[in-house]
C-alpha cells in the first residue's frame, strides 16, 4: 500500500467515525428535546400530576382525551409552559447558530451574536418603547415591545455594515471595530434613557437581562418568521462557510466571493439575533458557549457543527429559564439572563485561559 492509499484511509475512517458520532449525538439530542418539551412542562407554581399534563398537551393539540378535564390545567400547561418552552428552544437555537456563523465568518473564537452590536440595538430600541411608554401598547394582538427591539436590532446591522464598508467592501476586522462602536454609543443611549425616566429603570434593566416571563404563543409565531428566513440563508451558504474559516485567500483561490458571502451570512445570522432578542430580551453566552461544545466533540464541519449547536443551544436556554423559574423559594422568578451568565461565565474563563495556553500568551 502507498503511502497516498494509507493516507486516504485514514481520512475515510476519521470520516467514518465523525459520522458515527454526529448521528449518536444527533439522536440523543432529539430525544431529549421532545422528552424535554414534555418534562419542563411539569414545573411552576400550580401543581399538576404528570397524567394531567400529559392529558392538557393533547387537549391543547386537538386530542382531548379527558372531557372531565380540568380547563385551568389546559391553559396553565399549554397556553402558558408550553408555550414558553418552545420560545425558550427556539431563541436558544437562534442564538447557538448565530454564534456559530459569527465565529466562522470572524474567525474569533470568542465571538457571539453581540459582536456586531445586534443586541444592544434591540435592547435600545425595547428601552426606547419602555420610555415612550408604549411596553404595554398593542398592535395585531402584540404588544410592542417586541416590534420595537426588533427594529432596533436591525437598524444597529445596517448601522454596522455602512460603516464596515471600505471601498463598497465589508472587511471583517472593519465589521468587529464598527460593532463596537455601535454597541458603545446605543450603550450610552439607554444609559441616558434610564436616567431621564427614572419609573422605566426597572422595567428597562430587567428586560435588558433578559426573560420568557409573560410571553405566549403570540411571540412565537411573531420571531418565528425571522428564524425560519435566517436559518434557510445560512443553510444555504453553509459550505462557503467553511472555506471561509480558512480565510480570505484561500476563498479567492476557490472561486468564493468572500466579501459577498460574509455579508449575506451575516445578514442570516443577524436576523436570528434580531429576532431572539426582540422577544427575549438581552441573553449572553449561548451563543459563546454552545458552538464550542459542540467543536470540541464532533471537529468544525459547519453543516453538523450547526445542527448539533441548535439543538444544544435549545436545550441548554429551556432549562436555564426552567431553573429561572423555580430557584427562588418564594415564587419569585430570575431573569434567565443571569442563569445563562452564571453557567456560561466559567466556561468563558476556561476559554481564555486555553487560548492563553495554547497561543503561549
Amino acid at each position: 500500500m502507498t503511502h497516498i492509499e494509507h493516507t486516504r484511509n485514514e481520512i475515510s475512517q476519521l470520516d467514518a467515525r465523525a459520522k458515527r458520532k454526529f448521528s449518536f449525538l444527533l439522536a440523543l439530542l432529539i430525544v431529549g428535546a421532545i422528552l424535554s418539551l414534555f418534562l419542563a412542562s411539569l414545573f411552576g407554581r400550580l401543581d399538576i400530576s404528570v397524567v394531567d399534563v400529559g392529558k392538557s398537551i393533547l387537549a391543547g393539540l386537538g386530542f382531548n382525551l379527558d372531557p372531565g378535564l380540568d380547563a385551568t390545567s389546559v391553559v396553565v400547561v399549554f397556553n402558558i409552559r408550553l408555550s414558553r418552552i418552545c420560545l425558550s428552544m427556539l431563541v436558544g437555537m437562534a442564538l447557538a447558530v448565530a454564534g456559530t456563523v459569527f465565529q466562522g465568518i470572524l474567525r474569533n473564537p470568542l465571538a457571539d451574536p453581540f459582536t456586531l452590536g445586534v443586541s444592544t440595538g434591540a435592547a435600545f430600541g425595547a428601552s426606547l418603547a419602555l420610555f415612550l411608554g408604549l411596553g404595554s401598547t398593542t398592535f395585531l394582538g402584540l404588544g410592542l415591545l417586541p416590534l420595537g427591539a426588533l427594529a432596533g436590532a436591525l437598524a444597529a446591522l445596517f448601522a454596522v455594515i455602512a460603516l464596515g464598508r471600505i471601498n463598497g467592501q465589508v472587511r471583517r476586522d472593519t465589521m468587529i471595530l464598527a460593532g463596537i462602536v455601535v454597541a458603545t454609543f446605543l450603550s450610552a443611549l439607554i444609559s441616558l434613557i434610564k436616567s431621564l425616566n427614572e419609573e422605566s429603570v426597572a422595567s428597562i434593566v430587567f428586560w435588558v437581562m433578559g426573560s420568557f416571563q409573560g410571553r405566549s404563543w403570540s411571540h412565537v409565531a411573531f420571531v418565528l418568521p425571522y428564524i425560519i428566513a435566517g436559518l434557510v440563508i445560512i443553510w444555504f451558504y453553509s459550505r462557503e462557510l467553511d472555506i471561509l474559516a480558512m480565510g480570505d485567500t484561500q476563498a479567492r483561490q476557490m472561486g468564493v466571493h468572500s466579501d459577498r458571502i460574509r455579508l449575506r451570512l451575516m445578514i442570516g445570522a443577524s436576523l436570528l439575533t434580531a429576532g431572539a432578542v426582540s422577544v427575549s430580551g438581552v441573553i449572553g453566552f449561548i451563543g459563546l458557549v454552545m458552538p464550542h461544545l459542540v467543536r470540541m466533540t464532533v471537529g468544525a464541519e459547519h453543516r453538523r457543527l450547526l445542527i448539533l449547536s441548535a439543538l444544544l443551544g435549545g436545550l441548554a436556554l429551556l432549562w436555564s429559564d426552567v431553573l429561572a423559574r423555580i430557584l427562588l423559594p418564594g415564587g419569585e422568578e430570575l431573569p434567565v439572563g443571569v442563569v445563562t451568565a452564571l453557567m456560561g461565565g466559567p466556561f468563558f474563563c476556561f476559554l481564555l485561559k486555553r487560548r492563553k495556553v495554547g497561543t503561549g500568551l
